[in-house]
Formats: structure tokens, sequence, C-alpha cells
């Protein structure tokens, strides 16, 4: 796998188009963590082949959502505070055919446990479709 002359925090990661939490078929299929450690802890170990993760996604909400400035509240303060980064996981559980999300609370620090994490998931994607593509630079 290559890895880019200069790593661009996976926060600033923009991806074209998004993909919609959960599963359009089956209700109860986004689970929700209250920090990576909590959601490593139930999904960081499962077999890859079993438990696909085709995108990931690292979303920070933007305060002015949750105080506009042209808001009475942004005047004296009384605004909603933005709630913290989040990281979403999109998974195809392969065997049983089943489409599910996860989302996790997540902090800058993190990031290096949680690129270590997908990078590896991303090795994984790679050999699914290692016959389309170019071979990796050495």
């Amino acid at each position: 796998m290559t890895t880019p002359a200069t790593v661009v925090p996976l926060w600033e990661t923009d991806h074209p188009y998004y993909c919609t939490e959960g599963n359009y078929y089956r209700n109860g299929n986004h689970l929700t963590y209250d920090s990576w450690a909590d959601f490593h802890a139930e999904w960081g170990e499962l077999d890859p082949d079993m438990n696909l993760v085709f995108r990931w996604d690292w979303n920070t909400p933007d305060p002015t959502d949750y105080c506009p400035p042209d808001c009475a509240g942004h005047k004296d303060g009384d605004c909603d505070e933005a709630p913290g980064p989040t990281l979403q996981v999109f998974w195809v559980l392969q065997r049983k055919a089943i489409l599910r999300s996860t989302e996790c609370a997540i902090t800058e620090a993190d990031e290096p446990a949680v690129r270590a994490w997908l990078t590896e998931r991303a090795a994984h994607m790679r050999l699914l479709w290692e016959p389309l593509l170019p071979a990796p630079a050495v």
C-alpha cells in the first residue's frame, strides 16, 4: 500500500458523496459508542472478511450549525454547544449480507490508533480489488 509523502490528518479528509447510517431495509443497524476505546473493544478485532469495512468518515460538526452568527444567542453566548467529532465506520457483514454502521466519539489524540486500524482494513480491501489495482510502490 502506498503512503502519501505528506500525511493528511484524518479529520481533514473529505470523501466524495456520503453514506447514510444504518440499513434502509432494517432498523437498529447503526450503533453508537462513547469513545474510540469502547468502539474498538467491540469491533476492533473482528474478522475483516465477515465484517468488511467499506467506508469511514471523520466528522467534525461545524459550530455555526449550533449557533449561527445571526442567532440572538450568538451575541450573549446562549448557544447550543457543538458536539465533538465522531468516526463513522460503514460495514458489510458479508456472510449474512447485512449492511450496518457504527459511530464513536473521538479526539485528535485517537488519530494514530484510528489510522492504524483503518490502514489494516484498507489493506484487506485492497486484497479484494488487487487484480484491478496497480502494484504498490516499494
